[in-house]
């Protein structure tokens, strides 16, 4: 061949623009060197362990059930005392909160009575007066947004039998002016009140008498049916209320407070979202603790940091400061009203959902920004980041592809590709609430000090 038909070319531009004012044809590919240190990304590829253990992590996943067997107080759950917080994301001070990290604390201490306003409860917390937070992840469990748990709130209960562990999640509130956004007015707290009142024992009637249900099989509906699991959960919302309304009906309670649960949650269409949660929980915490493997099974963000933890180094956080979402605003606001990435939610990511799954969800797509071209091409990216696939989560539009599933730090760093992340956008003025949804991804520097740890272990 004496002329090539196209040129391939990689890095700085300079050789492509050349070529072209030639009038070659050339081929321009997005390739950059790996990210990381070269010596410790050497070693831990060069693991022998590796292979082994990420496939251990990856059957662990696909073999993990998600069944919900109570609804109860988190006080009884977890053994919450008054004045005793559960927060997402890594651990953080109240000197370094954010805004609706802040908010969500101030309403919960309202909400237990341990302040008698918003001042009161923000002295208290920044004095570490008779109070105390800790994250949700280190009791098994996982919170939406700010994900603040007190111990008079109500929670999911679900539970893996194969692999013998329980996660839990708080129920979903709705959007908007809510807690877990950071919201503490007088209608978030007259709303939680309710729930705990009237929502909470309601459920736990219907599910002691319908359950357990199967929330595995109904993300697995779900996903066919156009949700992603993490910003978009309509059918997943109308399935599960299906599986308990029978028992509902029949609960012998006043039919007036029944209506008013089942219109609470059937119009809410992020209602599931609190049961996937702790469903994806479940499935990535059966991937935990495997020497060698380099699968990621967390993603959290506090409204701070974003931090990270791999199977091979156990529940050690890796994090670095949180990259700002974007997206589409509610109402008047804008970029300047955002605060940087928080919640527990990316744990849908983590399991191969949201963000991950994308191309599955073409009606969400407008919702956080994007096109449908988009969502196509980063479900495509993703399966370039992971170990391996979920069958159980086909996603019709690429053959009923399984979604990608096993986030591999190696495979991260070397490619450049970041998961992607589905989320919302809390306000970061404290008593805020919702102010938009959109896109983000971690910050790198959470998989390199992840690889400089995984090779330190070699």
């Amino acid at each position: 061949m004496r002329t090539p038909e196209t040129v391939v070319t990689a890095g700085a531009a300079l050789l492509a623009d050349a070529l072209d004012g030639q009038a070659v044809a050339t081929r321009r590919v997005d390739w950059r060197p790996p990210s990381g240190d070269p010596a410790a990304l050497a070693a831990v590829m060069g693991d022998r362990r590796r292979r082994p253990a990420n496939a251990q992590a990856l059957a662990a996943m696909l073999a993990a059930e998600a069944c919900l067997v109570d609804v109860r107080p988190a006080a009884e759950v977890l053994g919450l005392e008054p004045g005793r917080f559960l927060h997402a994301g890594p651990p953080l001070d109240w000197a370094r909160a954010s805004g609706p990290l802040r908010g969500a604390l101030v309403g919960a201490m309202l909400l237990e009575g341990l302040a008698g306003d918003p001042a009161e409860a923000e002295r208290r917390l920044a004095a570490g007066d008779g109070v105390s937070w800790e994250p949700c992840h280190h009791h098994g469990g996982v919170g939406p947004m700010a994900g603040v748990v007190s111990p008079s709130m109500w929670v999911f209960e679900l539970r893996d039998d194969v692999h013998g562990h329980t996660s839990w999640c708080t129920l979903n509130e709705g959007l908007g002016k809510v807690l877990r956004y950071g919201a503490y007015g007088p209608e978030v707290i007259d709303r939680l009140q309710w729930m705990g009142r009237v929502l909470g024992p309601l459920l736990q009637g219907a599910v002691r008498s319908a359950g357990p249900v199967d929330v595995r099989a109904i993300v697995a509906q779900m996903v066919q049916m156009g949700d992603e699991g993490h910003n978009r959960n309509r059918a997943g919302t109308l399935m599960f209320l299906r599986e308990l309304l029978p028992a509902l009906i029949d609960s012998g309670a006043p039919s007036r407070d029944v209506a008013e649960a089942v219109r609470f949650v059937s119009g809410n269409d992020h209602f599931f979202l609190n049961l996937v949660m702790p469903a994806c929980k479940l499935q990535t915490r059966a991937a935990a603790g495997i020497p060698g493997s380099t699968v990621v099974t967390v993603m959290s963000r506090n409204g701070t940091d974003f931090g990270i933890q791999t199977s091979g180094t156990g529940e050690r956080w890796f994090t670095a400061p949180a990259n700002t979402p974007e997206g589409l605003y509610l109402g008047s606001y804008g970029p300047d009203d955002a605060n940087p990435d928080i919640g527990d939610s990316a744990i849908t990511e983590t399991a191969g959902l949201g963000g991950m799954s994308m191309a599955t969800a073409p009606a969400i797509v407008r919702f956080v920004g994007g096109s449908v071209p988009d969502a196509l091409a980063t479900t495509q990216r993703m399966y370039d980041i992971t170990v391996g696939e979920n069958p159980a989560f086909a996603i019709p539009i690429l053959e009923f592809r399984g979604a990608p599933t096993g986030i591999d730090v190696t495979a991260v760093l070397r490619s450049g590709v970041l998961p992607q992340i589905n989320t919302g956008m809390a306000g970061r003025v404290a008593g805020t609430g919702q102010v938009g949804a959109g896109l983000v991804t971690p910050p790198v520097e959470c998989f390199t000090q992840a690889l400089d740890a995984l090779a330190a272990a070699t």
